[in-house]
């Protein structure tokens, strides 16, 4: 794998999607932990404010830009990543991997309507056999280490987890050993968009990276700020970042 780089003090891998599907696979195939996470440009503003969150991101085996933002900024800062490798993408690949290879696959987060929902469309296009067990994402802190260890009872191969940023980081982080699947995974709100019951951008919104866009017209009322806001912090954290280099070479 190539060396990773820095964006704004958050460390990526420049890796294609094939070549992170490919790695997962020889993980998997060894049963060689893999500990996998995607940044996005909220998720590297956030970092750099919250220690836990980036100590999760850093001591994981795999980081993937998902937003194109994160990608753009790559080749601004002249240390170009060569594409996006979006969670619920990789995610997809995933249990298609699962379903060829006999690996089981635990779902964790979201209502519980919405992981139902998620078990269901999958088991209907591969069959239950994927399925190592499945659980909402609505517990408490004393709950965690609980479902840590029942999700490592359940002999999964792969962990999905649907829950908000920075809960899903930092619980896998935390609780990895206990969990002891072979692959772990954030998958953020991507059961939402499996279930149905969000919609995903159309392709041309995604290859511009306006993604952010569609979900601030789907939620105007939830979204807006925090698209707003978070894009200029990360705006800012770039061009600082870019400056601070341009200084150093002189």
């Amino acid at each position: 794998m190539n060396s990773r780089i820095s964006i704004c003090g958050i460390p990526v891998d420049p890796i294609t999607m094939q070549e992170t599907i490919d790695m997962i696979d020889v993980a998997l195939a060894e049963k060689k932990p893999i500990h996998h996470v995607v940044i996005n440009a909220a998720k590297v503003v956030n970092a750099n404010k919250d220690k836990e969150l980036k100590e999760s991101i850093v001591h994981c085996d795999i980081i993937n830009a998902d937003g194109q933002g994160v990608v753009w900024a790559s080749r601004f800062l002249r240390k170009p990543l060569p594409e996006r490798v979006a969670g619920i993408d990789l995610m997809g690949e995933l249990v298609k991997l699962a379903y060829r290879k006999r690996y089981k696959i635990f779902f964790l987060g979201a209502k519980e309507e919405i992981v139902k929902k998620v078990v269901d469309v999958y088991s209907a296009e591969y069959g239950n056999q994927v399925v190592a067990g499945y659980r909402n994402g609505y517990f408490s802190t004393d709950d965690e280490l609980l479902i840590a260890q029942q999700i490592g009872q359940s002999k999964a191969d792969i962990l999905f987890v649907a829950m908000s940023s920075p809960k899903k980081e930092i619980f896998l982080n935390k609780y990895k050993k206990e969990i002891n699947v072979p692959f772990i995974m954030g998958v953020g709100g991507s059961f939402d968009v499996v279930a149905g019951f969000v919609h995903r951008a159309p392709g041309w919104m995604q290859k511009y990276g306006l993604e952010w866009f569609y979900r601030v017209i789907q939620e105007p009322g939830r979204m807006w700020k925090r698209y707003l806001f978070g894009n200029l912090e990360f705006a800012y954290l770039v061009v600082k970042e870019k400056i601070g280099y341009n200084s150093i070479k002189k």
